[in-house]
């Protein structure tokens, strides 16, 4: 394998796994729901490496091990940014979504989400939830799970449970 090859699949593994993290945050959190977009991305670009070497004869073991290498410095220099710096998290995390506040239902957030009324009290059910008016707060969260707080004594929820999700304000 040549430099030229070798830049090339380095390149390569850079502009799909881009590409795909571009197309899971637009199509959203419910695409793939208990993965983020990062992991899904991980997990499509290192199983198509594989299938490649595994089904492609014109493909080496060097160059899918170049791959792999390369993805796995990806996922380590991206989960190090997500960790330190704000703004790439930003950009490239999905942000946890309130479907309820206080009894009320976020309709516009359900939509946006792509969350039926169906689903959501399909999870309130699970969460033994009586009375609308006990939810404190619903989340959808980065992952895809939908988080329901509630209590009937109407205690409140430490604020900083809910501190990163969005159109919470306190």
């Amino acid at each position: 394998m040549n430099i030229d090859t070798a830049l090339l699949v380095i390149v390569s593994v850079f502009a799909i796994f881009t590409i795909v993290l571009i197309i899971t945050r637009i199509f959203g959190l419910r695409t793939f729901a208990k993965m983020s977009s990062f992991d899904f991305a991980s997990t499509i670009s290192v199983g198509a490496i594989l299938a490649t070497i595994i089904l492609n004869n014109d493909q080496s073991i060097l160059k899918g091990t170049l791959a792999l290498i390369c993805i796995i410095a990806f996922q380590t220099l991206f989960s190090f940014l997500v960790r330190k710096n704000d703004s790439f998290k930003k950009l490239f995390t999905n942000k946890p979504q309130m479907l309820m506040k206080d009894g009320e239902i976020i309709y516009d957030n359900l939509k946006s989400c792509n969350i039926g009324m169906s689903d959501l009290m399909g999870k309130l059910r699970e969460a033994n939830v009586h009375k609308l008016s006990e939810v404190q707060a619903v989340v959808f969260e980065s992952t895809g799970d939908i988080s329901v707080l509630h209590s009937s004594d109407k205690n409140d929820v430490d604020s900083i449970i809910l501190r990163d999700v969005a159109e919470y304000e306190k």
